[in-house]
């Protein structure tokens, strides 16, 4: 038989299309009508995998979710646990940040976004944490991790020394912008372990006196 002239539609091309155009225009660019144009197919098509255009994002944001490594929590204690995994959630956020937004409003009935959540948050209530302070761990490693990968501090500056003049604690700042990668993972970076030793304080404080002491072996 003939092979077909055009590759079947399927959700994996759908998705894989519409974070595309969403990376490349950002959310509001995404409509069925310039989702089907890019695939080269008609608008009805779409909905024979998507119901509606609010399943294409849950789909696009959880694809995106997929690519988090939670590895660690099987492999590290807590703490480097949460380190590894902030660090891939913020490699995963800042290759899409025109998606952030949309992921930011949390799991819903995204499959990724609920098997990353239990991850965090399984193994923080194993590690002793109170249930509800385990929820705090995790929301507060989220808002960073996704406030850090919704733009770029270094890039909010402009490279012209003239703008910083009358500012004197801003005179090296048109020099951000050209050191925006240092710059931005440096903060990251920063925030990350302050977070972490405040959590590990805390746990030391709080948490570990009421672990129960096991005997010999």
């Amino acid at each position: 038989m003939p092979r077909p002239r055009q590759a079947l539609l399927t959700r994996g091309r759908i998705v894989e299309a519409a974070l595309a155009l969403i990376d490349a225009d950002g959310l509001d660019a995404l409509s069925t009508r310039r989702l089907a144009a890019a695939l080269g197919v008609r608008g009805p098509s779409l909905y024979n995998h998507f119901a509606t255009k609010e399943e294409i994002l849950d789909a696009v944001a959880d694809s995106v979710t997929a690519t988090v490594d939670v590895s660690g929590f099987g492999r590290h204690d807590w703490p480097e646990a949460l380190r590894h995994w902030a660090r891939s959630y913020r490699a995963a956020l800042a290759a899409h940040p025109h998606v952030v937004p949309y992921l930011a409003r949390g799991p819903g009935r995204r499959p990724a976004a609920l098997t990353m959540a239990d991850a965090v948050y399984g193994a923080l209530v194993r590690a002793g944490w109170p249930p509800a302070r385990a929820t705090h761990v995790g929301a507060a490693l989220r808002y960073f991790v996704a406030g850090s990968a919704l733009g770029s501090f270094a890039r909010g500056f402009v490279e012209d020394p003239s703008l910083y003049a009358a500012h004197p604690h801003l005179h090296q700042a048109h020099r951000l912008a050209g050191h925006q990668r240092s710059v931005d993972e440096g903060a990251f970076t920063l925030g990350l372990e302050a977070l972490l030793h405040g959590l590990v304080a805390e746990y030391a404080a709080t948490v570990a006196p009421r672990q129960p002491v096991t005997g010999p072996g």
